[in-house]
């Protein structure tokens, strides 16, 4: 018997890397995993992965950028389940590695739109929802470029601070209901992004999505009592960060 056994996760960015390693977890703990991602075929591995384990899915193919979108998902997980238990906010882009005076407004806004924007718009849909739950859990992956504020990385930086903002807001307006709130930062990873940034580092080195999405999984999980907080994969333990002097 799984621990998740009849609850019913919605993960966004599950057609790859942590979001999807997450979503087999997940499932493999007996929830039903709503999976959003804008690349179907990769939501369709997932749902092979998934079904040939026994578990149970529903693909959402669904860009995040489309607000309106996000608001008939809410809708949709309404009418169909009445509440929602848990929620992983991963979607994400890296946007551009530059200085901010040279980063172009396209880019600025795109980046922000998906990481900040769509993130608020995903809370706002699934609040009511996973206050229906008796245990809902709300993790936000964000970075510890969002506290580093390396040079060049500024675009980056400013999403994930934005959405730890969001994240910590929200853990605080429902300290006194059942629904926990929290961060991750899920430190460097073998991902496509984490390619995209640093393209000469040797990929061997670092920790495969499975094994981050493992460490992640107690958030999700009813006895998870901690909120407002966020939790450092490499350290394995949840942090406060200092914003630097």
């Amino acid at each position: 018997m799984g621990r998740l056994d009849g609850r019913v996760a919605l993960v966004t960015g599950a057609s790859r890397g942590i979001g999807y390693s997450l979503a087999k977890l997940l499932a493999a703990d007996g929830a039903h995993v709503i999976a959003v991602a804008r690349t179907v075929g990769g939501l369709e591995e997932l749902d092979d992965e998934i079904k040939a384990a026994g578990g149970a899915t529903t693909l959402v193919p669904l860009d995040l950028t489309d607000m309106a979108g996000i608001d008939r998902l809410g809708g949709a997980i309404a009418e169909r389940w009445g509440r929602l238990d848990v929620l992983v906010a991963n979607a994400g882009a890296l946007g551009v590695l530059a200085p901010i005076g040279h980063i172009e407004a396209k880019t600025f806004e795109k980046t922000m739109t998906l990481n900040v924007t769509a993130t608020w718009r995903l809370i706002r849909s699934t609040d009511p929802l996973l206050r229906r739950s008796d245990a809902g859990r709300a993790i936000i992956l964000s970075s510890g470029a969002a506290h580093s504020a390396k040079a060049f990385w500024g675009l980056y930086a400013a999403t994930k601070a934005a959405e730890e903002a969001l994240a910590r807001s929200w853990a605080n307006e429902t300290m006194n209901s059942p629904l926990r709130v929290n961060c991750v930062n899920p430190g460097a990873t073998r991902t496509a992004m984490r390619a995209l940034a640093m393209p000469g580092e040797d990929p061997a080195s670092l920790p495969t999505p499975a094994e981050v999405a493992a460490r992640i999984l107690p958030l999700a999980l009813p006895d998870c009592t901690e909120t407002g907080r966020i939790f450092d994969v490499r350290e394995n333990r949840f942090t406060t960060y200092r914003m630097p002097e």
